[in-house]
């Protein structure tokens, strides 16, 4: 009975070692078989990098200001009779704005017309006796300083008339409109803004380690968040001889086309002033770039051969790179790559190092220095 169990556990284990044989066989084979398939490449887009040439600027932040801004107000005080300009309309140089009470100076300038006129004539008979010697020359003096007199008071009261018109100064827009017809103003009263908006002026500020590098005349870039995709044209027409001591910057102006009205007095603008010189650098889309904490980098393809087909392949690297100035869709590389490499430009996220891949450019986004999107 014995030598039976003994037999039947000496066929047990034997079963079992077959069966463990078996299963490792299989795995090892099955192991070898994945370590022999390969995943088929990454289909991505890519770009050589190409050394340019690029435009040297200075960035800085600016407040938009009228080349002629004013606040229209009344000289004099007054009931307005009538108002001769709507909020927010285009006005020029010499038109009506309002027009104040003026009866009582009507009715005192008809006094000072008719004392005017008849000092005028008292004068005629006093200077014709004085030729005939039958009235002192100390008489017809007074009656010459009673013309003036008299004459002084016409114009006065001429002008007194003419300050109740309010005229616009100058060419512009209007404001909002700050009066309303039978108010009584006082002298200084506000009626209504007036800005000149084309030209407009541009403000802004430049470090004085910078001042060197400026001009009057040098051309500035012009943008806003007010028209985004929308670039502004101008020109330095004045730099400040005096550095702020806060900020140790200089103040610039600039005088900017604002056909459009794009820019308004007061609104904050980004500027770009235009160097002369360019610079070398290395751009790539910025699309390229994966973007970490720890380090930015970039994907380079390089062609490589297989080990068991003997084929030429083209296999990913990724490259840590320092970056520069950005401009429009590209960023200049200041270290890490080298002309005549190639990146990947697409999709960086899901990029390995050693993955093979496959480069087909044709729905590859257009990249441009400076763009205009379409919804602008």
């Amino acid at each position: 009975m014995l030598n039976k169990l003994l037999f039947a556990a000496i066929g047990v284990a034997i079963l079992v070692g077959a069966i463990v044989y078996a299963k490792l066989d299989q795995f090892s084979s099955m192991g070898e078989a994945a370590e022999s398939m390969m995943p088929p490449p990454e289909t991505v887009t890519a770009m050589t990098v190409v050394e340019a040439q690029w435009e040297q600027s200075l960035p800085a932040t600016a407040t938009v200001s009228a080349v002629q801004g004013v606040t229209v107000s009344a000289e004099i005080g007054g009931r307005v009779t009538r108002i001769g300009f709507a909020s927010g309309e285009t006005v020029t140089a010499g038109e009506v704005l309002l027009q104040l009470d003026t009866a009582s100076e009507e009715a005192q300038l008809a006094s000072a017309e008719a004392t005017a006129a008849l000092a005028r004539a008292d004068f005629a008979r006093a200077r014709e006796l004085a030729r005939n010697n039958m009235v002192s020359r100390e008489a017809a003096d007074a009656a010459e300083a009673r013309l003036k007199e008299s004459a002084a008071q016409v114009d006065n009261m001429h002008a007194l008339i003419a300050k109740k018109t309010v005229r616009a100064p100058f060419s512009g827009r209007l404001g909002l409109r700050r009066v309303n017809l039978g108010q009584i103003l006082s002298e200084g009263d506000a009626i209504v803004s007036l800005q000149t908006l084309d030209p407009i002026h541009v403000d802004f500020s430049i470090p004085q380690q910078q001042i060197r590098r400026l001009t009057p005349g040098m051309r500035v870039r012009v943008t806003t968040d007010a028209a985004p995709g929308e670039t502004l044209a101008g020109e330095i027409i004045a730099i400040d001889p005096e550095i702020d001591p806060a900020t140790r910057s200089v103040r610039v102006r600039a005088r900017v086309a604002n056909p459009d009205e794009a820019l308004y007095a007061g609104m904050f603008a980004q500027v770009e002033v235009l160097l002369p010189d360019t610079q070398s650098v290395l751009p790539i889309v910025q699309t390229a770039v994966l973007y970490a904490p720890y380090g930015d980098s970039v994907f380079v393809v390089e062609r490589v051969e297989n080990a068991q087909s003997g084929e030429t392949e083209r296999v990913l690297r990724q490259r840590f790179v320092r970056l520069g100035r950005a401009r429009g869709d590209f960023v200049d590389v200041v270290e890490g790559l080298a002309a005549g490499e190639t990146v990947v430009t697409s999709g960086v996220f899901k990029l390995r190092t050693g993955m093979s891949v496959i480069i087909d450019n044709l729905l590859a986004p257009r990249a441009e220095l400076e763009p205009h999107p379409a919804e602008s």
